[in-house]
């Protein structure tokens, strides 16, 4: 984006009485007419400003007014500032022109009929409007409400295009509802799936209840006790030896 220039006629002023620039290179660089740069060096236009130096305040350099002195067809640029200070972040509703202040319920009932998921605050940043405003548009109370037409914000010039495209998203954001999480297959999350993964590996595979936690695994049979089993074992072994005594 260029940089703009601070204080045109005062610029020009400065540059008409301090250098030897045709009316064409300065109107080019102040953005001004020829015939305005023509009346300022009459005293018809910009009678009782005083002139501002380009080179003080940075925006133009000596070596740049030489070489446009040696060149009539030569057009200065505005010179690069070396610091960029950050814009000032808004606060508020936006600040809209008197001339556009009549615009403001078109540019409403356009947002309403088509991005009806946007909330009232979000209108009121976009138009510089108020909620009383927004609601006597919707509602259809309106004073003027029988010539009130829908017309894009972004054509009536109350807002960027990029504005809107950000209170749209950020809208749509918002729009989806909680429920549509539950409905449709469930899947499970990262840490059911290593819990299940875990399960099956270790101590075997437990299905998960409808809350998702893991269902307590079967209580184990009574444990064994060791001194039964060996007593069986010899009352086996003995009946047997005493079996093969009779066959004998």
């Amino acid at each position: 984006m260029a940089t703009p220039l601070l204080m045109p006629k005062a610029t020009a002023v400065w540059l008409v009485d301090n250098t030897a620039l045709s009316f064409d290179q300065i109107a080019a660089f102040c953005g001004l007419h020829p015939l305005e740069v023509q009346g300022v060096a009459d005293g018809d236009v910009a009678t009782g400003i005083m002139g501002a130096n380009p080179i003080q305040n940075g925006q133009l350099t000596r070596e740049e007014i030489e070489k446009a002195e040696a060149d009539p067809m030569y057009r200065m640029a505005i010179s690069e500032p070396k610091v960029r200070v950050a814009a000032p972040k808004r606060k508020g509703p936006r600040y809209t022109p008197i001339s556009r202040r009549n615009e403001r319920p078109n540019a409403i009932k356009w947002l309403l009929r088509n991005h009806p998921e946007m909330k009232d605050a979000q209108l009121m940043r976009l138009v510089g409007t108020t909620k009383s405003t927004i609601d006597s548009v919707r509602e259809g109370s309106h004073w003027n409400n029988a010539n009130i037409t829908p017309m894009d914000p972004v054509t009536l010039g109350l807002c960027s295009q990029i504005d809107l495209d950000m209170e749209v998203k950020r809208a749509s954001k918002g729009a989806a509802s909680p429920d549509e999480a539950d409905q449709g297959t469930m899947l499970l999350t990262a840490e059911e799936a290593m819990a299940s993964a875990s399960q099956r590996t270790q101590g075997g595979y437990r299905p998960l209840d409808d809350e998702g936690n893991a269902t307590r695994a079967p209580e184990r049979e009574e444990e064994l006790d060791a001194d039964s089993v060996f007593a069986k074992l010899k009352s086996l072994k003995r009946d047997r030896n005493d079996l093969d005594d009779d066959q004998r």
